[in-house]
């Protein structure tokens, strides 16, 4: 029961702007877990984000300041809910 009553860890601000579906700026990225020039998949503050497209280049990148930037074209974004509770939550939420 003390779980419910310890104090949240604040969420890290996370936003996305994209420039005419070729530039994607992000804030709130915590990892780059895989990239190649169709796909990549980043752990933000609020979720694993797929971006899926063509000719994907990661311009700059800096994981200390939570800063992302992506070029090529945009074709989708899609999150995942952030996993809580460990594996049997998983296996069985």
């Amino acid at each position: 029961m003390e779980r419910e009553n310890a104090p949240r860890l604040p969420v890290k601000a996370h936003s996305l702007r994209i420039d005419n579906r070729e530039k994607l700026s992000i804030s709130g990225v915590e990892d780059v877990a895989g990239f190649d020039e169709n796909m990549v998949v980043l752990t933000t503050a609020l979720g694993e984000l797929t971006v899926r497209g063509q000719g994907l280049h990661i311009g700059k990148i800096d994981l200390d300041a939570g800063q992302l930037e992506l070029e090529g074209k945009l074709v989708e974004l899609h999150y995942d809910e952030p996993a809580s509770g460990g594996w049997w939550s998983r296996l069985f939420g």
